[in-house]
């Protein structure tokens, strides 16, 4: 029998409201929450399922033209930090997509928002169709930011690299079209024609014709402290003497994410901000991967810099992503649009998580991201004093060595071995997946481990498990 309608009620709302709907759900995730707790550990792969992972791999390679960086297929089931792969293995997912998934494989939360988003009328929402769950996500993230910024409106599309896309366009326009951008030594902005040129990877605009004007500045190197900042500042100094009014923005990741997960203090920034204000160069803040994971929700409230923000982009643990901008930055009608913004169910997951990030004690110095960093520090700074052999001195931009091994924040984690050899750790990124952790690199020489655990259900003692399969995995390397 149909739901009756209540009269200040659409047909929608009785629908999605229905009992029959929440019965339904219900025992989906009664279902699901049976089979994953049979996931507590990673596990070798089965045979017969292996070679069908095998095949399916051939298929990837032959339709795209190339194999994938790891024989990854999930099977479409997890538990947490652990994922269980098509050939029956299971791992645990350090990396999450780049970091995309925060709360990690199968959640019963997300996946509940996820069915009710599936019975939406639209798949994907736009520019000129949507329903209010856009409105409720733009203005939660705007909320936020506005609680330490100046920000005050939002975009939403969908993908981080659109997100920098429309905040290139924001400051453009706002400077009267200026054609140069500063940017950092080591950036990453996504993989557009203008996104990659700006990206300081060449590999990535190989074979691009290069149209975009960008001058890089060396990021902080905590090794030289204060000679590090004087060196930044002197390079701002002659960018803005030699191309006067003619930067558009200063983009800024507030740590590094592909670069090598660099971290500098406040008064790093703030000294070059200032400068840049003075010159009318807007600031861009890129949070598409530090967004969540530091001790704050916005790293740039964590390192208290909101004042200096007119643009900020979010992105990967959003599910949908965003720009953000001041009422002074708002642009002009026709310059932001895009047929599609995000999918419902990045909406409604999207949301979730917001919400939870909100509430569920992530930040400060005491909160879960602070915690697990530092559960992962202690382990990490453990592994190398017990095998030195495999941590040599680390060589610096300068010609000198460093022995940070072990770096990051919140849930952005870096450990540096093999004097960050891209061939060994490569190697070592292979025998890690074999072994049952799934992990990446970061840095462009020396290179480094790169892991974005699913901080929202990892916890702590679970990087015991992680680090004794990366003690063989490490034998085995060297």
């Amino acid at each position: 029998m149909p739901t009756m309608l209540n009269a200040n009620q659409t047909l929608g709302a009785a629908f999605h409201a229905s009992p029959v709907i929440q019965t339904a759900i219900k025992s989906i995730l009664a279902e699901l929450a049976q089979r994953q707790q049979t996931l507590t550990g990673a596990k070798p792969a089965c045979g017969e399922l292996r070679e069908s992972l095998d095949s399916w791999l051939c298929r990837a390679t032959d339709v795209r033209g190339r194999g994938p960086l790891y024989p990854y297929l999930g099977s479409g089931l997890g538990n947490g930090a652990l994922v269980e792969l098509a050939d029956g293995s299971v791992k645990w997912d350090l990396i999450n997509g780049i970091g995309v998934h925060m709360f990690g494989h199968s959640d019963l939360m997300l996946v509940e928002a996820m069915l009710r988003a599936s019975l939406s009328d639209l798949v994907m929402q736009g520019n000129l169709q949507y329903n209010e769950d856009a409105i409720e996500f733009a203005e939660m993230l705007r909320d936020e930011a506005a609680k330490h910024s100046r920000l005050q409106h939002c975009f939403v599309t969908n993908s981080g690299c659109m997100a920098n896309e429309a905040a290139l366009k924001v400051c453009q326009q706002k400077t009267g079209g200026a054609p140069r951008i500063i940017a950092f030594a080591d950036c990453f902005m996504g993989r557009s024609t203008t996104m990659s040129q700006i990206g300081d990877t060449a590999g990535y605009r190989q074979g691009v014709a290069l149209n975009v004007l960008v001058d890089y500045l060396p990021f902080y190197d905590a090794d030289f402290g204060e000679r590090s900042m004087d060196r930044a500042i002197w390079q701002l100094e002659q960018y803005i003497h030699r191309y006067p009014g003619q930067h558009c923005a200063l983009v800024v990741e507030l740590v590094q994410g592909e670069g090598g997960f660099n971290t500098a203090p406040r008064d790093f920034f703030v000294t070059l901000f200032e400068r840049a204000r003075a010159a009318g160069i807007p600031i861009w803040d890129d949070e598409i991967q530090t967004f969540g994971r530091t001790e704050s929700m916005f790293c740039f409230e964590h390192l208290d810099l909101g004042e200096y923000i007119d643009v900020a982009t979010v992105g990967k643990i959003t599910q949908a992503c965003a720009c953000l901008y001041t009422a002074d930055f708002n642009p002009k009608a026709g310059l932001l649009s895009g047929t599609f913004s995000a999918s419902s169910s990045a909406f409604a997951t999207g949301l979730a998580i917001l919400k939870r990030l909100r509430s569920g004690g992530f930040y400060g110095a005491n909160g879960r991201n602070a915690q697990l960093f530092d559960a992962f520090r202690q382990q990490a700074e453990s592994f190398v004093r017990s095998h030195p052999q495999w941590f040599p001195s680390l060589p610096t931009a300068t010609g000198g060595e460093s022995k940070r091994f072990v770096a990051g924040t919140g849930g952005m984690m870096r450990l540096s071995p093999f004097g960050g050899s891209k061939e060994k750790i490569g190697r070592l990124l292979n025998n890690l997946f074999e072994d049952g952790v799934i992990a990446f690199s970061c840095g462009h020489g020396p290179y480094h481990l790169r892991f974005l655990p699913p901080i929202g259900v990892m916890q702590p003692a679970q990087f015991k498990s992680v680090f004794e399969i990366m003690e063989r995995s490490f034998a085995r390397t060297s």
